[in-house]
């Protein structure tokens, strides 16, 4: 392991550290404000939540960067059902942004997802990053998102060689990211309990 960091799995006395250094990421970048970290919270709970990829970068003592990983699938056209992982949030503290932290969790993440047997990540995100670890458009190898079917920003890797072969179908995220659509009353309670930070809508944003 590098001597500037250690990717370690999270514990529960990492709980509200990671949610903060969450939050402080993803702050005001897809929307205003940010749910992300209440995901997070959220998920720990839920089935298919993956605590052996629950991962934890540290440096000097300190959080700086994190990542989850969760059970998915892609829901053939024959019927048949492909199983997947899909992580996110994946996030780097702002400060240590753009020094090649971000890279490092992923690869090393991915490295242990595969190490573990998985076949085939699926994922949102930006093709100009992600395409940089072997990521493709999703619709490139014939699988639709459910919520865009002609979604750019669907996003597949293969961890197995030919895992996705022969594989033409519908990915949907997987149930619990949208839990602070779906229960805004309990996401603002619990995003109350942290610093107040100012909602400000900037161009780019996804809404």
């Amino acid at each position: 392991m590098n001597s500037d960091y250690v990717i370690r799995r999270e514990v529960s006395e990492d709980y509200r550290e990671t949610e903060e250094l969450v939050r402080e990421a993803f702050w005001n970048v897809y929307h205003p404000g940010c749910t992300e970290h209440y995901v997070l919270h959220c998920f720990r709970q839920r089935k298919g939540f993956i605590p052996e990829l629950d991962l934890v970068m540290e440096k000097d003592g300190k959080i700086i960067g994190q990542v989850m990983y969760v059970y998915s699938s892609i829901c053939c056209d024959d019927g048949r059902v492909i199983p997947t992982l899909t992580f996110g949030p994946i996030s780097i503290h702002p400060a240590y942004g753009r020094q090649g932290y971000g890279g490092r969790l992923l690869d090393f993440s991915m490295k242990k997802a595969k190490d573990m047997g998985a076949g085939a990540l699926v994922i949102t995100g930006n093709i100009q990053f992600y395409g940089k670890y072997g990521f493709v458009p999703g619709k490139t190898r014939g699988i639709r998102y459910q919520a865009d079917p002609d979604a750019d920003y669907l996003l597949v890797r293969e961890l197995r060689e030919g895992y996705l072969d022969h594989v033409r179908g519908t990915f949907s995220d997987p149930d619990g990211y949208d839990v602070a659509e779906r229960n805004p009353s309990d996401f603002e309670a619990y995003d109350q309990t942290f610093p107040y930070k100012e909602k400000l809508r900037h161009p780019g944003q996804l809404e």
